[in-house]
């Protein structure tokens, strides 16, 4: 079989356009890239009318701008797709996948480190996981349990795929999980043994931004950092907020393969939520200063949109701006084209 393999929380109602102009990422980005990588051609719909045939299935080409990207991941600002020749890969034969807990996040890095060494290409996601988040599912979710006997502080939930049937992928988790609790790197690890239990670790991780709303107010930040300094963003983050809001619970898990965190922010317990959410604009201020630091990015893959628009002046550079607008005005010289959103 073929797999398209663009793996989304919200697989089940979005659609291709919209996941093609948010150059949308996933768990899966680690081994198959962003949406951009998954694409071949696109038809698009322009400001004035005309339809760009640019449906092609070719991998190489090199005539000219590849203006298919310029589209990718512009918020339909720039032109409305509606066609997409995609990239189908083989569909993977066999899963590995298991739920590990750790003392602390730094510890996250040097388990990543292990399994990139041991797994290579075949590490197909490597999620990160607070307890925090964990209670919260534990607490909302419908037929949840914990992964493991006893809590930690942190989890990664690891997977591995492989295109034959041969139990190799098991075989190497099985090894890797053993030297990392060797060398003291993860304390505990459960390795599904059926599809039921696999279902159930992917389970916990896909709850995670839908229980949040049941905790009350939320502060959201989708962020990107290198990889290296995953770890110095999220404890230097945690201390700013606790610093801003005192008892605040932060849920940052994600997609630490790649680098990109959804650093989230829950209300303290007995805080009025209306007064929790005031803080937002303050504490999102002082989380991308961190990034800003960091040499990352405010926005790893869920766009700029209206909320984001001041804070891209900041982030970007003047010449990185007015290349921008230019681009914009003279695809859309009249502004008909989603206004209000990313410039």
């Amino acid at each position: 079989g073929r797999l398209f393999p663009l793996s989304l929380a919200s697989e089940g109602s979005c659609q291709i356009g919209g996941n093609l102009a948010t150059n949308a990422g996933g768990t899966a980005m680690l081994a198959y890239g962003n949406a951009r990588d998954m694409v071949l051609g696109l038809e698009v719909v322009l400001a004035d009318g005309r339809i760009w045939d640019g449906l092609r299935a070719l991998r190489k080409d090199n005539t000219g701008y590849d203006l298919k990207d310029l589209f990718i991941g512009s918020e339909g600002t720039l032109g409305i797709i509606t066609g997409a020749v995609l990239k189908l890969f083989p569909k993977p034969a066999e899963h590995a996948t298991a739920f590990a807990g750790l003392a602390s996040v730094d510890d996250a890095a040097r388990f990543f480190g292990l399994a990139r060494l041991a797994a290579g290409a075949e590490m197909t996601a490597f999620e990160i996981i607070p307890r925090t988040g964990i209670e919260m599912v534990l607490r909302h979710g419908v037929q949840v349990r914990d992964p493991l006997e006893t809590p930690h502080d942190w989890y990664v939930l690891i997977e591995l795929s492989g295109r034959e049937a041969t139990g190799a992928s098991d075989k190497c988790l099985e090894n890797l999980l053993g030297e990392a609790l060797e060398a003291e790197v993860i304390r505990d690890a459960a390795l599904a043994a059926s599809l039921a239990q696999r279902n159930d670790f992917w389970r916990l991780r896909e709850l995670m931004s839908e229980v949040q709303r049941l905790e009350g107010g939320s502060i959201k930040h989708d962020i990107s950092v290198p990889i290296a300094r995953i770890p110095e963003f999220i404890n230097r983050a945690n201390d700013l907020v606790q610093v801003m809001v005192p008892g605040a619970r932060t849920v940052p898990f994600g997609h630490y393969g790649d680098g990109n965190i959804h650093y989230n922010v829950s209300q303290p317990t007995g805080m009025d939520k209306d007064v929790f959410m005031a803080q937002w604009d303050t504490i999102a201020a002082g989380v991308y200063e961190i990034v800003r630091d960091l040499k990352g990015s405010i926005s790893a893959e869920h766009g700029i949109g209206r909320m984001k628009r001041d804070m891209l002046k900041k982030v970007k550079s003047e010449v990185e701006l007015d290349m921008m607008r230019q681009i914009k005005d003279l695809f859309d010289p009249k502004g008909i084209l989603n206004p209000g959103k990313v410039l």
